[in-house]
């Protein structure tokens, strides 16, 4: 038995009313008769329970249904009501008698019994509790305690190290009834497919026979970090280049990060990833040397284009601020103005132009390798931020394996995870870092664009995209946990020496990979992840253990691409003079395109107005809109928890469902038709009928039965209890996203409504 005061007592309470909990997660602190404020003008619809801290998240427990709310997407490892410590951004508690409040840091008193805590979440939401009927001193400890938890001071105190020391310490232990050491377990294809992480050498080979790369190598010389601390250990090189020339070469490299290479167009073209070379006295030697490197790996000796990505494309500052623009009119304003000017303010922001200028630039390298048949350099000045989008959107555009689930994981895994781009930094997981700034949110922003023009040229939906970003959020995940994978392995090796894990031959400890989709999720639930329009045709990686190369034929692949109209307008395509079908690129040449001859930038038009007026080959390229009115908010992603912006009924959801139900109708056709035309016994039929792809099923052939009651434009997702609007009592929300950082302040605010 334990005794009344120790964190196991609390954890059995806690895991008594809870239905979720993980390996490794302990309470840390609690408080009772807390109420949550579900409405901003009544209070008749709160929820009453208690308020639980742990080393994961905090938590919420009621007995209470929730009101307003008829359905909700369950994960399995986050309850109803709970929050994870990496979600949220601040934490600000209240005293209404004497009218302060002050923004909570680690290791900070609190001089008052706080009467309110309000939660300011990365995702948008924002969770009000009162403590009207609490213990005051309860209520202080409880506050403390989640802004210390929320803002570890070492990565090492993250939840996924405590989680992965136990799986360690306790081999038999399971969460969810799955394994989670491994990491190799992604979400499975049609065809069984498993997402490949990159790790190894294998995984590289097989990505350069899928994509014909017969010219280029898998270059080992930065096995155990030896050259570079933020590069893989294996990535593609040319194979022109020798071990010893790239070890001389790196060090002329910022970060020692040697040129690496990302795709192979079936015409011969590489995409190439580069960071500046910092010896000025050997830069022109070492560029050179490079690019005929890469002109010899081109069947048709072509040419390298070089693109500074630095002077392209917006930086990562002006990103964050962005999208800190853009939170505030989400959160702070969402629809208390006149449409017009709200669509000004959101104008404002540069969060859509910026989100086109990605399209636009990476969609003019694709012209570049399609129709020109010269290899890209994405050149950057580390080569790990900006050239982690534009290498991601250019595959995206180029090839549809990536445009597939398992495809899509594995571009991730290859331009993001092991290229070291850093999530620990941009995501600001330790709440300390200056560098924030979303770019992976707005890769994912960029790639919903499209999925919203060609819904059918996409496996997944937008709700896997929205998961996806939610994911990055959970400390569980050794994914978007780290910087590079030098620093999983350095980290988690001095963590194992600590806690006397015994590794063996392993290179660092194993964290979940959140491609296993199945630790948060039920077989059922992921089946939303689908999308009900994909017309698919994808070419896998591995089929019966045989490597099968990525090929097009011409009919998939065309190379003759879609152009870019020429009449422009303040850099908006006129729309008078076009179809809405045809409203697309915008042929405002960069600097390092305008330096192309008159005829070449003719060529780029002509190329682009030819894509666009033919059929769209859902197999082959696709180029995006980026009209004014083509580039769209993502509204499920950033309206899904303003219960202003809900419509019932309303929304893409309603189309998915009807969708969904014709597919699995077509489905329960094919099925009926095999059964018909093999014989085979009743039993094995039966139980390959009762299989489906869809979420929503149709119950017969022929089905008309009408929506759930339960869809809506926030669907699967509920805003109910998540507050968003300014009329929050005495919360100076403005100043909280003003973008100065205002609330990283320790100063108690007084006298503030």
């Amino acid at each position: 038995f334990f005794s009344l005061n120790s964190p196991q007592s609390h954890l059995a309470v806690y895991l008594f009313h809870s239905a979720v909990s993980v390996l490794g997660e302990i309470v840390v602190n609690e408080v009772n008769f807390v109420r949550k404020c579900i409405a901003t003008d009544t209070s008749q619809y709160d929820l009453w329970g208690k308020l639980v801290c742990t080393n994961f998240k905090i938590s919420f427990i009621t007995d209470d249904p929730m009101p307003l709310q008829k359905f909700h997407y369950k994960n399995l490892l986050l309850g109803e009501h709970d929050v994870p410590l990496t979600c949220i951004e601040q934490i600000v508690t209240v005293n209404d008698t004497k009218r302060k409040q002050k923004v909570l840091g680690p290791n900070q008193k609190l001089k008052f019994n706080p009467t309110e805590l309000i939660i300011y979440c990365k995702d948008f939401r924002i969770v009000r509790f009162r403590f009207d009927e609490a213990g005051p001193e309860s209520a202080k400890k409880v506050c403390l305690a989640i802004a210390h938890y929320s803002q570890p001071t070492d990565l090492q105190l993250l939840f996924a190290f405590e989680y992965v020391g136990e799986i360690y310490h306790n081999p038999a232990k399971k969460v969810n009834g799955i394994d989670p050491g491994g990491g190799g377990g992604g979400l499975s294809s049609a065809s069984g497919q498993q997402t490949p992480l990159f790790e190894t050498y294998s995984d590289w080979d097989r990505e350069i026979k899928r994509t014909g790369a017969s010219e280029w190598r898998v270059c080992s010389v930065n096995e155990g970090y030896m050259i570079s601390t933020c590069l893989p250990e294996y990535f593609v090189v040319p194979s022109s280049l020798a071990d010893q020339d790239l070890k001389l070469y790196s060090y002329s490299f910022i970060g020692r990060r040697m040129p690496l290479w990302s795709w192979n167009h079936p015409n011969g073209s590489a995409l190439v990833r580069m960071a500046n070379i910092k010896d000025v006295l050997q830069q022109r030697r070492i560029d050179q040397r490079i690019c005929n490197a890469i002109t010899r790996s081109h069947p048709l000796r072509s040419d390298v284009y070089k693109s500074d990505l630095d002077k392209c494309l917006p930086n990562i500052q002006e990103i964050q601020a962005a999208h800190i623009k853009l939170k505030q009119l989400c959160v702070n304003e969402p629809f208390e103005e006149t449409e017009e000017k709200w669509l000004s303010s959101l104008e404002n922001t540069h969060w859509l132009e910026y989100i086109r200028s990605f399209l636009k630039h990476s969609a003019e390298l694709v012209y570049m390798m399609e129709c020109k048949h010269v290899s890209v350099i994405l050149q950057e000045e580390e080569g790990r931020d900006l050239s982690c989008l534009a290498a991601s959107l250019i595959q995206v555009m180029l090839d549809p394996y990536f445009r597939t689930i398992v495809g899509f994981q594995s571009l991730i895994q290859k331009e993001w995870v092991m290229a070291g781009y850093q999530f620990l930094d941009r995501c600001n997981h330790l709440k300390r870092s200056d560098k924030e700034s979303p770019l992976f949110l707005m890769f994912l922003d960029c790639v919903w664009q499209l999925l919203e023009q060609y819904p059918a040229a996409f496996e997944f939906s937008e709700m896997y995209l929205t998961i996806l970003y939610d994911s990055a959020r959970i400390s569980l995940f050794g994914t978007f946990l780290f910087n590079c994978p030098h620093q999983r392995v350095k980290e988690s090796t001095e963590f194992a020496i600590s806690k006397n894990i015994q590794l063996g031959d392993e290179k660092g400890l194993k964290f979940p990979c959140v491609w296993d989709w199945s630790l948060q999720f039920t077989s059922r639930d992921r089946l939303l992840f689908h999308n009900p329009l994909y017309i698919g045709k994808s070419a896998p990686c591995v089929q019966n253990g045989a490597v099968k190369t990525f090929k097009r034929s011409k009919k998939n692949y065309s190379s003759t691409l879609r152009g870019v109209p020429p009449a422009l307008k303040n850099g908006i395509i006129s729309e008078q003079e076009f179809l809405p079908r045809r409203n697309s690129l915008i042929l405002k040449l960069k600097p390092d395109f305008l330096q192309q001859t008159e005829s070449q930038s003719s060529s780029m038009e002509q190329y682009f107005r030819d894509w666009f007026a033919k059929p769209v080959d859902l197999h082959g390229i696709i180029l995006p809109h980026i009209s004014g009115t083509q580039i769209k908010l993502w509204k499920l992603c950033y309206f899904r928890w303003v219960p202003e912006a809900q419509i019932n009924h309303g929304g893409f959801i309603t189309a998915f469902h009807k969708v969904s139900l014709l597919a699995d109708e077509v489905d329960m056709l094919n099925r009926n038709l095999r059964q018909y035309k093999s014989n085979s016994s009743l039993q094995g039929n039966c139980s390959e009928l009762d299989q489906s792809r869809m979420y929503f099923r149709a119950n017969s052939l022929n089905d008309t039965s009408g929506a759930p009651d339960f869809l809506s434009s926030s669907f699967p997702f509920s805003p109910v209890g998540n507050l968003c609007r300014r009329s929050i009592l005495g919360t100076p929300l403005s100043k909280f996203l003003s973008g100065a950082k205002i609330w990283l302040s320790t100063e108690t605010l007084a006298n503030e409504d």
